[in-house]
């Protein structure tokens, strides 16, 4: 259930993910991995493993009274312990003595949170999936619809939107490799003992470690990672890139969708988009919570980097704030990807009023066009005061660039009328932009390793 106060920071599967119960069974079951593995080597007898499964249920639990000896004990790992080894003893004596045999409560916090990592990254994946599909249709479909680009905020030459959105698409698709490879590195079991060595399983402390991560189905790092965060950073950053692509393209919609502009519109329907006084509104609201995450996340990012730097063989205070900047990473994170999906599946485009958008310039748009052609025959110094007047003119009195221009001696010298008539036609000033569209398209940066591909 989402509470209310994170209600725009998180989604419903996310903030089950990062549900007490959640996170509660995903250190039980490295509880219950821990044993099932030493039994099998032989470490712990089977019957105390078998104890230990049964009993490892997040439903056996108190979560508020573990929540409230973690905030004593400074991790939830001792807690947790305790209290199953009280569930174990209730129904086998013998077999409380093994739970938690060899582990320490790092172990089992590290290892909980990057089980619900691991979910979290399936949740993406579907949601990023969306958004791709939607995405590639719209750069279909618009492949050929022209509007004005915008440098500064400002009118520029015309590119098309299918251009646009293919580089939306191109950015996420960047954005999610990051990601994928950041979660390959980081998807892996937290297993060391007390100080890192698993001295107390003696020399099977290797064997124990690579079978835990079978069970869990987790990669087996080369060492305990305790104080070294590393690659937990690199999921971190990786959700705090894709976050700002998000927003660009957040950002761009939300411009688009501006009542002075009207190019663009998100869907609207089940109340999205309402306002409580203004019935006429239809807000942004996709791009306003999605522009949110892109505002919060690098504070997150910062606020874990800069607890890296962590003592010796374990760390104090900096792992210790490690849950909550990772949890609301990955939940405003996943919050944006779902909102740009829902946003970019249904998007409606207004090709004509780009085109008017366009013509409302009055061509000026097309000075750089105008410069270029007649900077061949000038110079480039006289070309640009020539136009620069002329656009001016254009401006002052209400009239197109080409009328101004056509009664320019300097200009009807050098460019024939047919030149001049084509001056103000979009389709002829888009350079290589459908090629450029093909190319960002072609490339789902698998990681290609040709140069100059990403």
């Amino acid at each position: 259930m989402v509470q209310l106060i994170d209600s725009l920071a998180t989604t419903a599967p996310l903030a089950e993910l990062f549900s007490d119960e959640s996170l509660l069974q995903a250190m039980l079951d490295f509880e219950a991995a821990l044993a099932r593995a030493e039994a099998r080597l032989g470490i712990v007898p089977a019957s105390a493993a078998e104890a230990i499964h049964a009993a490892a249920r997040a439903s056996n639990f108190d979560a508020a009274a573990l929540a409230r000896e973690t905030l004593r004990g400074g991790t939830p790992g001792i807690p947790l312990s305790k209290a199953l080894t009280a569930k174990v003893r209730a129904a086998n004596r013998d077999a409380a003595r093994y739970v938690h045999w060899g582990a320490t409560s790092q172990d089992v916090a590290d290892t909980g949170l990057i089980l619900v990592l691991k979910r979290a990254q399936a949740i993406f994946a579907g949601d990023l999936a969306r958004l791709d599909a939607a995405l590639l249709r719209l750069s279909e479909k618009y492949r050929d619809t022209i509007m004005l680009g915008r440098t500064l905020l400002q009118p520029a030459p015309p590119v098309t939107f299918g251009l646009k959105a293919a580089g939306w698409l191109a950015a996420v698709r960047r954005s999610r490799t990051r990601l994928d490879e950041s979660f390959t590195d980081g998807l892996i079991l937290q297993f060391g003992g007390a100080s890192g060595t698993l001295a107390a399983l003696g020399d099977k402390g290797l064997e124990v470690g690579r079978a835990i991560a079978a069970e869990l189905d987790l990669g087996f790092p080369d060492a305990p990672w305790h104080a070294h965060r590393d690659r937990l950073g690199g999921v971190v950053v990786a959700c705090g890139v894709l976050t700002g692509v998000l927003g660009k393209m957040a950002r761009d919609i939300s411009l688009l969708a501006q009542g002075e502009v009207a190019e663009a519109a998100e869907p609207e329907g089940d109340g999205r988009g309402g306002s409580s006084t203004m019935p006429q509104k239809r807000n942004p609201i996709a791009s306003a919570i999605t522009l949110a995450a892109a505002n919060r996340v690098p504070g997150l990012v910062a606020a874990f980097l800069s607890g890296m730097p962590q003592e010796h063989e374990r760390g104090v205070g900096g792992w210790q704030a490690e849950w909550a900047t990772v949890a609301g990473a990955i939940q405003s994170t996943g919050l944006a990807i779902a909102s740009m999906a829902e946003a970019a599946e249904d998007l409606e485009i207004d090709a004509e009023k780009m085109r008017e958008d366009i013509a409302a310039t009055g061509g000026t748009v097309f000075a750089e066009k105008a410069y270029m052609l007649l900077a061949a025959k000038l110079g480039r110094d006289a070309a640009h005061k020539l136009v620069g007047e002329a656009a001016r003119r254009s401006e002052a009195e209400g009239r197109t660039l080409v009328e101004v221009l056509g009664e320019m001696p300097e200009l009807a010298r050098v460019v024939s009328s047919r030149a001049l008539r084509d001056l103000e036609t979009p389709e002829k000033y888009l350079g290589v932009a459908e090629e450029l569209r093909k190319r960002l398209l072609a490339n789902d940066d698998r990681r290609t390793s040709k140069k100059g591909k990403r």
